[in-house]
């Protein structure tokens, strides 16, 4: 009988995938099919979206859209349209295509997504 635990089951202390930010965090990512990854990202006091992951991407705006949980930390959003809101640990969220975001305070934002880190903080096609 063949062993498909790790096709159900998977940990972030052994990622798939990691990917640094420029600076200030990284991205852990599980994939389980070309339709299913769940990413957990660490943003370090200090981290936005326009100075550690738009050299990365070649995006004008964060356009992957998110869904998922904050495990710790604060993080503001601010979308292409004007809005803006606040994330804190313990709040669902989802954030659709075209924003920036920044870590408020001095603690760690720690977030799991289950919609827009499959392609996030990859570099953008040649």
């Amino acid at each position: 009988m063949t062993n498909k635990a790790s096709f159900y089951c998977k940990n972030f202390q052994n990622p798939d995938e990691r990917r640094d930010f420029k600076r200030h965090g990284h991205l852990d990512l599980l994939q389980f099919s070309d339709d299913v990854s769940i990413g957990r990202a660490e943003f370090e006091p200090g981290w936005k979206w326009s100075s550690d992951v738009k050299p990365i991407a070649g995006t004008d705006s964060c356009e992957a859209p998110h869904a998922g949980f904050c495990l710790s930390g604060t993080m503001m959003i601010h979308m292409d349209n004007g809005d803006e809101f606040r994330i804190h640990a313990g709040d669902a969220f989802h954030i659709p295509p075209g924003h920036d975001a920044w870590v408020e305070g001095n603690e760690k934002c720690v977030m799991i997504d289950v919609g827009g880190y499959k392609s996030y903080a990859k570099p953008a096609a040649a």
